[in-house]
């Protein structure tokens, strides 16, 4: 058990069929859960926490294959992951939770909401990943990547060549220049974090085609609309919706054809804040989250 000073929270492991780590950031009052997404970790949501914890319990799961939840011969596709945020859920909070879910967090907190929706009290969604709209253009260099990751054998290489001779330090620097609209608003503090993780993820076999699967399958999953968009259908709990309109990986498009789509939902874009605006503006999300959480 070891704490991340700089944030309050604790980290633990609950077993789930095998070894799945949290952090649990404290407080008081319901609680909430938060849901990183592909190529994410706990560490994504060490600025926004400290704006919840007053009034609300929160805890970050790593899913399998991230942060520091191994892969161990588990499956990391987003059905995989599904299943085991359904168990954590059940396992470790024991009570029906607000979900807050990034990206690929996005997407496995609405498949698990429309499933188990008696275990949801509120659904918070920054920048998550929905299906791209007809003729919608994507961030070329993003469309590269994903093209790659989808061939077998070449992702693996890609992902090899790319850490080759690449200090931990520009790896990280690398990823939030791809999710931030601006990466120098990210605290040096994260960044040393991030670091430390990575060169601790460094000898953990399996990782990169933990990565790819998931990568595949967050690809398959929006591409299989109709049934994306049939369970968004089926949420009960209320929904917050938010995208940055400098997110490069899910253009705002995507989240604006969604909110059409689900006028029930609150929807609601930051200008200037890209795909991690819980590490972009964590002030102005967190209070805003607190807000909603607060009247619904």
């Amino acid at each position: 058990m070891t704490t991340l000073d700089h944030w309050g929270g604790t980290s633990r492991y609950a077993d789930l069929d095998g070894a799945v780590h949290y952090v649990d950031f404290g407080g008081d009052g319901p609680p909430v859960v938060l849901v990183h997404g592909l190529g994410g970790s706990h560490l994504n949501w060490c600025l926004l926490a400290p704006h919840l914890v007053e009034h609300h319990r929160v805890l970050a799961v790593d899913l399998a294959g991230f942060g520091l939840t191994h892969p161990e011969g588990r499956g990391t596709t987003v059905p995989a992951n599904a299943r085991l945020l359904d168990q954590f859920l059940a396992e470790v909070v024991g009570e029906p939770v607000a979900l807050v879910g990034n990206s690929m967090g996005g997407m496995i907190s609405i498949l698990h909401a429309a499933r188990r929706p008696d275990s949801v009290t509120a659904l918070a969604l920054l920048d998550p990943a929905v299906p791209l709209p007809l003729g919608t253009r994507v961030d070329p260099q993003v469309a590269a990547a994903f093209a790659i990751y989808a061939v077998p054998g070449l992702g693996r290489r890609f992902l090899e060549r790319s850490r080759r001779g690449v200090s931990t330090r520009r790896q990280v620097k690398r990823v939030l220049n791809l999710v931030c609209a601006n990466a120098k608003s990210v605290p040096e503090e994260v960044v040393l974090a991030s670091m430390s993780l990575l060169e601790q993820r460094a000898e953990i076999p399996g990782l990169d085609e933990a990565f790819l699967t998931a990568a595949r399958s967050v690809v398959w999953t929006g591409a299989t609309s109709r049934r994306y968009h049939t369970a968004m259908s089926r949420v009960k709990a209320p929904v917050y919706l938010v995208h940055g309109d400098r997110d490069r990986l899910v253009p705002v498009t995507s989240a604006r054809a969604v909110a059409r789509r689900n006028p029930s939902w609150r929807y609601e874009e930051f200008a200037g804040v890209g795909h991690v605006p819980q590490l972009e503006i964590p002030d102005v999300i967190g209070g805003r989250l607190v807000d909603w959480l607060a009247r619904d």
